[in-house]
This record gives structure tokens, C-alpha cells and sequence, in this order.
């Protein structure tokens, strides 16, 4: 197969939901990871797993919530398909911000009973700023659910983007009979069976009398609902959901496989192929010859067993080839890569090479950090990974003084995974952990103690912001800084930072030093 035709099998994608609270099998996670994979047939056993396929850490299985995010592929019917798992809970979602920058589309998975949620909101507008192409599943329709017409305008109105079904649900709850997929123009009846995956019954005419003898009555009422569906929404254009404009929707049910063959059927046939991607110097085309890639998470400890740490790479343009030589271009050297790996959520194995759209584990000893460029010479940046201004601060002090290596270590290599934010006190040294949320506090308490034995303590620092300073005028910043003395901090890469206690504080001094650009992301 030719350097062009691998590019354009390649399908990118990421799944974004937002989970129930609490403890959950989280049947989202099902969705793609448990059915795609199983419709694809990369795994044999159909028995549902307590915890989702891609949940491969301790803590995840235990709270039944992705806390990480994962990576997988597989072939599909001559596709080679790669999945980003993010996490959906909404302490976790600059991790999902930074995923979304390494994927072509996104699925977005919407619960029929509770439909859009704020969080949901909140990564379609990443979706929206980088115009990715979003396809939309509605999940759980085996549960009492509401209206469908009334989903789809709450879609459109909160994810403010225009809809057109693809597929329509034939009631919900215990009275649902499947879906008729109007893409391909067939019906699925619904059979709540995990270890099956149902048939698909062709009707290029809904109109055709034998559809009561698979409904009954509800053939009549399905007519009605499609015919409303064809005078309401427009008519699917590829180039509207290619550009974000449109997303098309699916309904079916995750826990039981439903709904999940017609997805990946029409997703790997509409989904765009590897896109361009910009960086600081110029855009690259994937079609390119010379190799380059980026950075876009590490993990520490994907293997508590070996200590092991991979930084997961999205490959933009070229060919990659085991054992050549590639240049981390921040750092300004060349590392041979030897042991790239494709995974299949905790499971890795060997690969040889990799185009354009496909996501590389490569093992890290601290030489890579989110954001890094990686080229077979050429000194370009990626941009796009930005770090968000965290919500909530904590000092974080040793609990146990025979183990403060293991402690700054673990503290070390968790802050580059992007877990949370370090920063050190310019006025009493203290080390300052910011986050979203107070679930990654106890996800860095746990992995702290379990994968580096280090304990730790978390003291509370009332703080309303940190952002990073800017100025071009060293007289002023000096001044700034020398005022502000206590509340200014060093972030990991060494950039002031300042700590406002309060909206009033920090507006305060925007209003004093006019000159000085107050950041709310890394990126700038």
C-alpha cells in the first residue's frame, strides 16, 4: 500500500462524555471501547468487563471513572481506526482539552434522559474553536428517555450547532424496538443481549407494509417521526460536517452493543481523513515526506510493574520507522526511538512504522514533556497545548520524611503527565499544587502513595488565580514583581506566575499595571 493510500485510511478520533457521578461501570466507555472493539472483532471474549476496556489504572476501576486519558486502535473493515479516550469527568477536562488538539473529529456521547450537560458544553466549544467535525450518539435509549424531537433542538440550542439524525430510535425504555438508520436505509431491532450483535434488516422503503410485521403498530408512528425529520432538518452534506457546521446523530444503547455497528459503519466512511495542523513557523500537510509530530500526553507508570513512562506522540506528516533517529527540537538533540508502541489501552505491542493519524508510545526518561515537537530535523512548534490557570491550590508537604525523593519524584513526573500544575512560592519557597478540581488531589494522593510509595498531605491555600505574567518593559515587570512579592510563584518551566487571592485583587492590579499582559493559559 502506497505512503497516500495508509494516509487516507487513517480515522482519528476522540470520545468526549460526561459521566454520572459516583461509582459506575460507565456505560459510555462501552460505547466504543467495549462495542467498536468487539464489532471489529479485536477481542474474542463478548463478556463485559467490570471496568470499560480503556480503564487500565487501579484508581479508575476502582471509581468506576477514566482519570487518564487512553489510546487505542485497530482495523475496521480495511480502516485503521485510532481512539482517544478522554477523561469526562470535569476535573479532569484539561487533559481533554490538550486530546482533542491530537484527534481529526469527535464523538460526542449525550445521555437521552439527562441530554446536554454543561461540561458536554464546554468541550464542544474546543470542538468549535478548532472546528473539528463532531458526531453525536445519544446513549441509554433502552432507559426511559425524552422526546427525541425535543433532544434535538436542546443539541442545537446548547451545543449551538446544527443537527441531522442519522438514525431514529423506535420508542425508549422498555418499549424500545431498535432504531431505523437512515443513512443506509435499514432497520435494527433492539434484543437486550450483550454476547449478540443483531442483523441488520434492509428497507430502502419505509413505506414497505411487511415493516409492521418487525414493529406492529409503531410502524405508523415511525413514518410520521421520519417524515418530520426529512421537512425539519436539512439534508446531511458531508462538507457542512466535514467544516463543524453539522453533526449528525445516532441513537442506540452502549451497555448492549446497540446502535454501535451503524456508528463506526458511517464514521469511517464521512469522518475526515489526517488534517493539516499548524505550527509557529507554517502549516504541515500530512502528505508531507519529512516526519514530524508532537507531544501530547505522558504517563508515568503505565506499567507499575517496570516504572515504565510514554509520551504519546500524534504523527502529522511523514513516515515513521523504528529505530531512526528523531530530534526533540526543544530540546535541540536527536533520540533513536527503539521501542515504539501501539496500544490497546494498557496493552502495548511493538510497531515498525506509522503514517500520519496514528498515535506512538515512546519510551521516556524525562526527555519529553507535553507540547514537545518531534522532526527528523527541522526546528518547527506545534502549537495548540496550552495549560490552563488551575482553580484550586494546595500546598503539598511530605508526610513521611524517609521518603521526600520518592515524594519530589513522584511529584515531579505527575506534574509532567499534565495531571495538575506545581508551583513554587517566590516568598517562602513552599511547593503549590494548583488544579481544576478536588478529585485530581486525590488521584495525586493515590498515585502517589501506590506507584511511588510516597505520602503526602495537602494544606489549604485560599487563592482565587494564578496567571503568568508579561511585560517588555523589565522595568515595570521588575516593579511588579518586587510589590507583589508574595504572591508571586515559578511555575515547572520557570515563568512568573502570579497568585491572586482574589477577583478584586487581580483586577486590582490589571488596573494598576497597564502594561503588564496577565495570561489565563501557558500558551501565549
Amino acid at each position: 500500500m502506497s505512503f497516500l493510500e495508509e494516509i487516507q485510511r487513517r480515522r482519528t478520533f476522540g470520545i468526549v462524555s460526561h459521566p454520572d457521578a459516583g461509582k459506575t461501570t460507565l456505560t459510555e466507555k462501552l460505547l466504543l471501547f467495549g462495542g467498536a472493539i468487539r464489532v471489529a472483532g479485536a477481542v474474542k471474549s463478548n463478556k463485559i468487563k467490570k471496568g470499560a476496556t480503556s480503564d487500565f489504572m487501579e484508581i479508575e476501576r476502582q471509581r468506576g471513572i477514566s482519570v487518564a486519558t487512553s489510546v487505542m486502535g485497530f482495523e475496521y473493515n480495511g480502516y485503521k481506526v485510532n481512539i482517544l479516550d478522554t477523561p469526562g469527568h470535569q476535573d479532569f477536562q484539561e487533559d481533554t482539552f490538550r486530546t482533542l488538539t491530537a484527534v481529526d473529529s469527535v464523538i460526542i456521547v449525550i445521555d437521552a434522559a439527562k441530554g446536554v450537560e454543561p461540561q458536554t458544553e464546554k468541550l464542544m466549544n474546543v470542538c468549535r474553536m478548532r472546528k473539528t467535525p463532531v458526531i453525536v450518539f445519544v446513549n441509554k435509549m433502552d432507559r426511559p428517555a425524552g422526546d427525541p424531537f425535543t433532544l434535538m433542538d436542546e443539541i442545537e440550542d446548547q451545543l449551538k450547532i446544527k443537527v441531522r439524525p442519522l438514525s431514529w430510535p423506535i420508542n425508549n425504555g422498555p418499549d424500545f424496538k431498535g432504531v431505523y438508520n437512515i443513512f443506509n436505509r435499514s432497520l435494527k431491532l433492539f434484543t437486550p443481549d450483550i454476547q449478540e450483535i443483531e442483523e441488520r434488516i434492509k428497507f430502502e422503503d419505509i413505506s414497505d407494509p411487511t415493516l409492521e410485521d418487525h414493529i406492529g403498530e409503531d410502524a405508523d408512528v415511525l413514518r410520521e417521526e421520519l417524515e418530520l425529520v426529512e421537512g425539519i432538518y436539512p439534508e446531511f452534506n458531508n462538507e457542512d460536517y466535514l467544516s463543524g457546521e453539522l453533526a449528525p446523530v445516532f441513537f442506540g444503547s452502549a451497555l448492549y452493543n446497540f446502535g454501535v455497528q451503524e456508528l463506526l459503519d458511517s464514521f469511517v466512511k464521512i469522518a475526515p481523513t489526517p488534517q493539516p495542523s499548524e505550527t509557529e513557523e507554517r502549516v504541515v500537510k500530512p502528505e508531507e515526506k519529512g516526519f514530524t509530530g508532537f507531544v501530547f500526553k505522558i504517563h508515568a507508570n503505565i506499567d507499575p510493574n517496570h516504572r515504565s513512562r510514554i509520551a504519546f506522540v500524534k504523527i502529522c506528516s511523514g513516515k515513521f520507522e523504528r529505530n531512526k533517529m528523531y530530534k526533540n527540537v526543544r530540546l535541540g538533540k536527536s533520540f533513536r526511538i527503539s521501542s515504539p508502541t501501539a496500544f490497546m489501552a494498557s496493552q502495548k505491542e511493538i510497531v515498525e512504522e506509522a503514517f500520519p493519524g496514528d498515535i506512538i508510545g515512546v519510551p521516556d526518561t524525562g526527555n519529553y514533556i507535553i507540547g514537545d515537537t518531534v522532526t527528523d530535523g527541522e526546528d518547527i512548534h506545534f502549537k495548540g497545548l496550552p495549560s490552563f490557570s488551575p482553580e484550586m491550590f494546595r500546598f503539598v508537604e511530605n508526610a513521611d520524611p524517609m521518603k521526600s525523593k520518592q515524594l519530589a519524584k513522584g511529584v515531579d513526573q505527575l506534574m509532567d503527565e499534565g495531571v495538575a500544575q506545581l508551583f513554587t512560592s517566590a516568598f517562602n519557597g513552599r511547593k503549590i499544587i494548583g488544579t481544576v478540581g478536588q478529585l485530581q488531589f486525590e488521584v495525586i494522593q493515590y498515585r502517589l502513595e501506590h506507584e511511588y510509595g510516597a505520602k503526602c498531605r495537602f494544606e489549604p491555600l485560599s487563592m482565587h488565580k494564578a496567571c503568568w505574567i508579561e511585560c517588555n518593559d523589565e522595568k515595570v515587570l521588575t516593579e511588579f514583581k518586587k510589590r507583589k512579592h508574595q504572591k508571586m510563584a515559578k511555575d515547572k518551566l520557570g515563568r512568573d506566575v502570579f497568585m491572586a487571592d482574589s477577583a478584586f485583587i487581580l483586577q486590582m492590579a490589571q488596573d494598576e499595571f497597564k502594561d503588564i499582559k496577565f495570561h489565563f493559559t501557558s500558551e501565549f
